[in-house]
């Protein structure tokens, strides 16, 4: 009988769809409050996950969701900066 693997899901934060966490971007709130985008998935600190687009950051900035998660309040030059990171992409 064959093992069956569990694929972790996570919510993303702008558009409310459960994805498998490796195709959804974290971003993450370190110790030092610093926020910042973490590819890796395994950044120290809270996190929130976005799907891959830019949509869904407009979506979760409008509905404050990321603030939410994070708990903590983000600037627009944060939000503009996270935007030009998932464009790059």
């Amino acid at each position: 009988m064959a093992t069956v693997k569990k694929i972790p899901t996570r919510r993303c934060t702008g558009c409310g769809e459960h994805f498998p966490k490796s195709a959804l971007i974290r971003v993450v709130r370190s110790p030092e409050g610093v926020i910042s985008l973490d590819r890796t998935g395994k950044a120290a600190g809270r996190g929130a996950y976005l799907c891959q687009s830019a949509e869904c950051l407009r979506r979760a900035q409008k509905s404050r969701r990321i603030e939410q998660a994070l708990e903590v309040a983000i600037p627009a030059e944060i939000y503009a900066a996270l935007e030009g990171a998932l464009s790059r992409e």
